[in-house]
């Protein structure tokens, strides 16, 4: 749910929708969900002096409750 609800948001803020993905990886420490974008579209994602991003991870937050979810942008370019 929080990765689909990540997906939303961010296919709204970038020019390249169709290349916008998001990973939900389960790791020790938690969970971590991996925005992959166009590299073109990285500035847009993190904003102006990271605000967009501080943002995403707001409401992500909000949406995970106690529980907790990590977020981390991505390039395109950067998949493996």
């Amino acid at each position: 749910m929080l990765a689909d609800a990540l997906e939303h948001l961010v296919r709204g803020v970038v020019d390249n929708p169709d290349d916008v993905v998001v990973r939900d990886k389960q790791l020790r420490r938690g969970s971590v969900l991996e925005v992959l974008v166009h590299p073109d579209d990285l500035g847009k994602v993190i904003g102006r002096g990271g605000r967009t991003a501080s943002a995403f991870r707001t409401v992500v937050s909000a949406l995970a409750g106690k529980d907790g979810a990590r977020v981390d942008f991505v390039d395109v370019d950067k998949r493996r």
